[in-house]
């Protein structure tokens, strides 16, 4: 068998394995094949590899130091596709982007400033930049470990890592809102018409009312992912924003070739629930209440870069989460619940006149936290 050098890291509420590529083949077409046997895939059980057998555990990152100035570090996402023979680069981890500045510090691949350092990062899937405060430990020199940061959907706390995404905006499609529109009304075949907000800020993803598909919006993965019919239609529904962004000609298609983007979700108003450990979640701990489907499966907390966009879409008059959740004056935060808690989010959005599809976004920014939880090789079949 091959051996290739990995650290296996969590980054917010997503884990995988970062590569350095200089230690991958140079050439690129061998990626997948060493990608696909580290998760274990296309088997959905993922035995023989390390996936977690749903896509917040199926991570690859391959992390190297840029050319370019003012940027530190260069990075490229893989998403393994579980119980698929594909791995996906068209989207960004927004929880795995936490993990790129800690290995980096750890590794010694940017200059320590103490006490905290800023690593300034390109995304290459998106082509976006993201600025991190790491804090440094003043006795080890190098990532602090220990921290008072508590983030939903993850054991205790750890050191802050705060990520600031640049310029979000249109990071796959060019454009804020794709269409144009704050509300699009989709036709979903064997559904009919459904008002939907299409928003792509650090990646793309289809909105749509809890009430309008039959859900209360706060329902937790299990029940999301066991009933066939309302994933069918999620589905459908992100099938059909796929192809409005020409990213798919047919629903086929956006299905076996487009699993990650966009992504898809449904939120209603502020609302208690239990969330995924048995704990109540408040009402009023948040502004809206989401749920986000990724690559097949309902997100067990929402992705970083969904949470990006829904934040943004509150301060867009019309759309669906500004109708849920209009921005009162003086806010600057909008707290998401999700799954496993709540997620505070910090959007800068600047309008210029009436027309929110000129808005610009200048920076999405999030607390998370990241671990290291092992490190050495993993082993390829020949």
């Amino acid at each position: 068998m091959r051996k290739f050098k990995t650290v296996f890291m969590r980054g917010g509420t997503s884990k995988g394995c970062l590569f350095k590529k200089e230690d991958l083949p140079a050439d690129r077409s061998e990626w997948d094949k060493i990608f696909l046997q580290t998760m274990g895939s296309p088997d959905p059980k993922q035995i023989d590899g390390m996936g977690g057998t749903v896509s917040s555990n199926n991570k690859i990152v391959v992390i190297w130091k840029s050319e370019e100035p003012d940027v530190d570090i260069e990075y490229l996402v893989g998403q393994v596709i579980v119980g698929k023979e594909q791995v996906d680069y068209k989207s960004n981890c927004g929880n795995m982007t936490a993990a790129v500045p800690a290995f980096a510090v750890e590794e010694g691949m940017v200059e320590i400033k103490e006490p905290v350092t800023t690593v300034r990062m390109l995304n290459k899937n998106t082509d976006k930049y993201i600025n991190v405060d790491v804090p440094i430990d003043p006795v080890t020199h190098t990532f602090a470990q220990d921290g008072d940061c508590e983030i939903a959907g993850v054991d205790g706390t750890a050191a802050e890592l705060k990520v600031d995404f640049l310029n979000p905006a249109g990071a796959k499609t060019g454009k804020l809102l794709p269409t144009g529109n704050v509300m699009d009304v989709l036709d979903i075949p064997g559904f009919g018409k459904l008002e939907a907000t299409i928003i792509d800020v650090s990646n793309p993803i289809v909105l749509v009312r809890a009430e309008d598909i039959g859900m209360k919006g706060t329902e937790l993965p299990a029940e999301i992912n066991a009933n066939l019919p309302l994933m069918e239609l999620l589905e459908k529904i992100r099938g059909t924003a796929c192809m409005m962004m020409g990213f798919a000609k047919d629903l086929k298609e956006a299905t076996d070739n487009q699993p990650g983007v966009p992504k898809v979700g449904f939120v209603t108003s502020p609302v208690s629930f239990t969330d995924i450990e048995g704990k109540e979640v408040r009402a009023d701990r948040m502004d809206i209440c989401a749920r986000v489907i990724s690559v097949f499966k309902c997100h067990k907390a929402i992705p970083l870069t969904a949470a990006s966009s829904v934040s943004t879409a509150a301060f867009l008059d019309g759309t669906i989460v500004n109708q849920i959740a209009p921005i009162k004056p003086g806010q600057s935060t909008v707290r998401i619940g999700h799954p496993s808690g709540v997620m505070t989010m910090v959007p800068t959005v600047v309008k210029h006149g009436a027309n929110m599809a000129d808005a610009t976004v200048p920076g999405v920014a999030v607390q998370r936290t990241a671990r290291r939880i092992m490190d050495g090789y993993v082993y390829i079949r020949n």
